[in-house]
């Protein structure tokens, strides 16, 4: 089934393509979640004329997330968890744990758009790329202390 792609997706391709994908996936997530249109004639057409509206918004989404990731590069996270023998933590540092912790300074990001690359299951300082826009990565350093 072909769509035409409404926003940038990682793994199919950028917004105004015209991709094929299996029907399920078009029908379950693309469609419903505002990501693509079935590409039809008159879809075609329809977005050929809403593309300036289109560009619009993504221009201004991706300023957005461009200033948020400058905030978050002046901010500095201390997380304090319980290590056991040999500085290892008991469980991991997770993705909802930065999130909080981002809050709690004032910035607001959602925890599926942190890439923690395996995880966190040590002390010490961890550099965490956080995808707040597809043309937008910030990166903060997490530093996971012992919690006494």
């Amino acid at each position: 089934m072909q769509v035409i792609l409404l926003s940038d997706q990682r793994t199919l391709g950028k917004r105004g393509q015209v991709v094929d994908v299996k029907p399920g996936y078009a029908r379950n997530f693309l469609v419903p979640q505002g990501f693509a249109l079935e590409a039809t004639h008159a879809n075609k057409q329809y977005f050929a004329q809403q593309k300036k509206k289109i560009d619009a918004r993504h221009t201004h989404e991706r300023d957005a997330a461009a200033a948020v990731a400058a905030e978050i590069a002046k901010v500095q996270i201390s997380i304090p968890k319980r290590v056991g023998e040999n500085e290892v933590l008991y469980g991991s540092v997770t993705a909802s744990d930065i999130a909080e912790a981002l809050e709690a300074q004032g910035i607001t990001v959602d925890k599926r758009r942190i890439d923690l690359e395996g995880g966190i299951k040590r002390l010490g300082d961890h550099p965490v790329r956080i995808d707040l826009h597809p043309e937008v990565t910030a990166e903060v350093v997490v530093s996971v202390v012992a919690d006494h």
